[in-house]
């Protein structure tokens, strides 16, 4: 009996391990090239198969067990329709596995039981979203107890960064891989997916300028000016400088709250001029709040807003969140 396409190519890749379409059109011979790339379509549709690599150097492996479907279907729904919304894993190989897909994965990976795990998962975003309302976290009881003196009216939080027993959440796993991987399909995606909130909070605000938080670290492609390029927002954007020093120190490095400050206070100028009503200001991550805090701080120094100043985070840290809670 004559074997599938399909199986003769898993079955190679199984023994071969990585290997690129070329190689497997040579192996099939009898088969083209153009109906070996419309099967690997298809195996890569159905999570078989997993692609690494860039043009022209793109390699097919295996993917990770498939999920049990079985066991999505005996959760509770709601806890099933917040996995497939919120959950998002990525493999140490790369591989993008959202919703229960990547909830099963993940928790094979860590010896768990994935029904078992999912109620837990459930209760503990519960947990961290008694602290957002209107689809932001409210960061700024957060500052107060943190800086004697704050100079935001307002701080914001899309998501926190991540949160116990589960790691970084699925915005921020997408943070982080858009920045380190460089990839321009998911810094796109990213910005896409935040865009309609940024635009609801400047709204919200009645903002007429907005600064975006330069980078320390210096990358091909900066998300911070991606963002600003595809906001296609009708607001002025303030001027603002990241002052270049001998040695780069990026405030994630620094432990004490002192020095974060100090690196924020003798590194980010505002050179603005103009004058506003409310300010936005915009950052990728925040830890301390020690960045937006500084930044806030020059803007009313030199006297550019009229009003208010508010700051927006992607993501954020918990750190700080959980003294409030037990306050």
């Amino acid at each position: 009996m004559k074997q599938k396409t399909s199986r003769r190519i898993i079955d190679y890749i199984k023994n071969s391990g990585q290997v690129r379409a070329k190689e497997i059109t040579d192996h099939l011979g009898s088969i083209g090239s153009r109906a070996v790339r419309k099967q690997l379509k298809k195996l890569l549709e159905e999570r078989v198969l997993h692609k690494i690599g860039r043009p022209p150097k793109v390699f097919y492996l295996l993917a990770l067990r498939s999920p049990d479907k079985t066991a999505e279907h005996t959760i509770d729904e709601r806890i099933r329709r917040t996995i497939k919304e919120r959950y998002l894993y990525i493999s140490p190989a790369g591989e993008e596995l959202p919703g229960w897909e990547g909830f099963t994965a993940w928790c094979r990976k860590t010896k768990q039981d994935p029904i078992r795990l999912s109620a837990v998962y459930a209760a503990t975003l519960k947990k961290y979203d008694a602290f957002r309302a209107r689809g932001l976290i409210d960061g700024i009881p957060k500052l107060r107890r943190t800086f004697p003196s704050v100079y935001l009216d307002r701080l914001f939080y899309l998501d926190f960064y991540s949160i116990e027993q589960f790691g970084k959440t699925k915005l921020g796993q997408t943070l982080l891989y858009a920045k380190q991987s460089q990839n321009p399909l998911l810094i796109r995606r990213l910005i896409m997916e935040i865009r309609p909130r940024i635009i609801s909070v400047a709204r919200r605000f009645s903002v007429d300028g907005i600064l975006f938080i330069p980078p320390s670290v210096k990358r091909e492609i900066q998300l911070m000016r991606e963002l600003e390029n595809h906001l296609r927002l009708s607001i002025r954007t303030l001027r603002v400088t990241k002052v270049k020093t001998p040695i780069i120190i990026p405030q994630k490095t620094l432990i004490k709250l002192e020095d974060r400050i100090e690196n924020a206070a003798r590194t980010i100028v505002v050179e603005d001029t103009g004058s506003y009503n409310n300010i936005l200001l915009i950052d990728d991550a925040v830890g301390s709040g020690a960045t937006l805090n500084e930044t806030a701080k020059q803007i009313r120094t030199k006297g550019l807003s009229k009003r208010r100043i508010i700051g927006l985070a992607i993501t954020g840290s918990f750190k700080g969140f959980d003294v409030i809670s037990e306050v």
